[in-house]
């Protein structure tokens, strides 16, 4: 009867204690320790006002969890649509996430709150999926829907920190001056999902919205559709917009002053040589570190064998930082070559000259240090301007235009390992171009993926192969 008695006593503590905690949540939470790891997000199991609530006015809504939960960063994660211009108070205890509503809602209109990414549970850090909770101010839920997909225009990739935005104010300038009134997000694909819309006429956007405000100042990556968007009962084709990010104009600056070494009385410059080597694509350049204050083409002659026969066809340019000398030559291959300087032929800005005349001695690559390059491109689309450019890392080696045979042909490439990609080079000026929304409102050129990389190996190996365009555009 004692040992009955006690059993009682201790299940009575126990069920108080846990009662306890439940309802004040001042007791740690502590997971049991072993088993296998929860991989389940939590799962809403309470909402009040319900969910699809009609005519809403509430200032409150809570919704209940089947674990314990906490907030992700909720004011960048939580979406509310349409975008209110207060967001709401949100707080959590224990299995509940209570929402106090901040702003003046509209009437007729259907609110929904996409908790997808900022409600997660506390032990194992599982976010949500699907979280959405809906309401209406009148008496019917919008049921409006449109979808798409946004990728970068300059490496056709997704980015899923991209806002896609809809204004239902059409003018341009709205994209600059005021917030959308609705906004989701895109997955790690790049394709977007509005749901619960209002029918009507839409300007659709996307935009790397790192502050939180929604405005386009210009510098974001962003994207536009061509043409307004119409939500009506029959959803609309799925949007594809293509993201960039504006080119800013160059300036003209100042060349900056390198620390000056005033004891030093030589005129210092490095050359562009590899080893005593030229290559026969290149210019042979000379970089000082100071800018030249005197420059004279007439005292540098450049010889072709030891009793310097002066070479044909070279020329001398200084750049615009007055620092860079470069010589452009139709190089012989397998050639040794004499830059004679004389010492006055340059003095930079602090009167340093080269102490005595000097010779620069250097040989051409042969013809042996090279590769060859063919390939064909099977059923490209010519009227495109498809340009071939040839990358190193996100560094553009050369650019190609394929011309009317499809057929780029190089007798002479640099070995190494390179990444091939193709422009659609609209305007023609064999660079890639963004977009422009204002004004002329032009969509960014598109660049797309070739799979193959190019392999070049030297002694005139040749690398020939053929390019088709698959059904997703990619070059295979």
């Amino acid at each position: 009867m004692r040992a009955t008695n006690l059993l009682a006593i201790v299940l009575v503590v126990v069920s108080a204690f846990a009662f306890l905690i439940t309802e004040t949540g001042c007791a740690s939470v502590v997971p049991p320790s072993g088993g296998p790891r929860d991989s389940l997000p939590p799962v809403i199991v309470g909402v009040s006002p319900e969910n699809k609530t009609l005519n809403f006015n509430q200032k409150e809504i809570r919704i209940a969890f089947d674990e314990y939960v906490e907030l992700n960063d909720i004011f960048k994660n939580l979406i509310v649509s349409p975008l209110p211009k207060i967001m709401p108070e949100v707080t959590r205890k224990l299995r509940t996430v209570t929402v106090k509503i901040k702003d003046t809602l509209q009437p007729n209109t259907t609110y929904v709150y996409n908790f997808a990414n900022a409600i997660k549970d506390l032990n194992e850090g599982n976010k949500g999926k699907d979280l959405l909770y809906v309401v209406s101010t009148g008496n019917y839920i919008d049921s409006m829907e449109l979808s798409g997909r946004v990728k970068m225009a300059r490496t056709g990739k997704a980015d899923s920190t991209l806002s896609v935005m809809l204004y239902s104010n059409l003018d341009d300038s709205a994209v600059v001056k005021e917030r959308p009134r609705y906004v989701t997000t895109v997955d790690s694909t790049g394709i977007f999902f509005f749901r619960f819309l209002a029918p009507g006429k839409y300007r659709l956007f996307a935009m790397k919205d790192e502050s939180g405000s929604y405005l386009y100042s210009g510098e974001q990556v962003f994207a536009f559709a061509d043409s307004i968007v119409t939500i009506a009962p029959e959803p609309p084709t799925p949007v594809i917009m293509w993201a960039y990010q504006a080119e800013k104009p160059k300036e003209e600056t100042e060349p900056e002053e390198n620390e000056i070494d005033r004891k030093e009385k030589r005129l210092k410059y490095k050359n562009s040589l590899d080893a005593g080597k030229q290559d026969l694509l290149s210019a042979f350049t000379m970089t000082f570190e100071n800018p030249l204050k005197t420059f004279d083409t007439t005292k540098m002659l450049l010889g072709m064998d030891s009793t310097l026969t002066r070479a044909k066809g070279y020329k001398f340019t200084l750049d615009s930082t007055a620092r860079v000398v470069t010589m452009n030559m139709a190089w012989t291959p397998d050639t040794t070559y004499y830059l004679v300087l004389e010492k006055d032929f340059a003095s930079d800005s602090i009167d340093r000259q080269i102490v005595r005349k000097d010779t620069v001695k250097f040989r051409t690559k042969s013809l042996d240090d090279y590769g060859q390059v063919k390939i064909n491109f099977v059923d490209v689309d010519l009227s495109r301007n498809p340009v071939l450019l040839i990358n190193q890392g996100d560094v553009t080696i050369n650019s190609f235009p394929i011309p009317a045979n499809r057929i780029i042909e190089l007798k002479l490439y640099n070995p190494g390992d390179y990444d091939m990609k193709v422009l659609y080079d609209t305007n023609k000026n064999v660079k890639w171009d963004a977009g422009q929304f204002f004004g002329e409102r032009k969509q960014p050129e598109l660049i797309v993926d070739v799979e193959r990389k190019l392999n070049v190996k030297p002694n005139q190996w040749e690398t020939d192969f053929e390019l088709k365009v698959g059904r997703d555009g990619i070059f295979r």
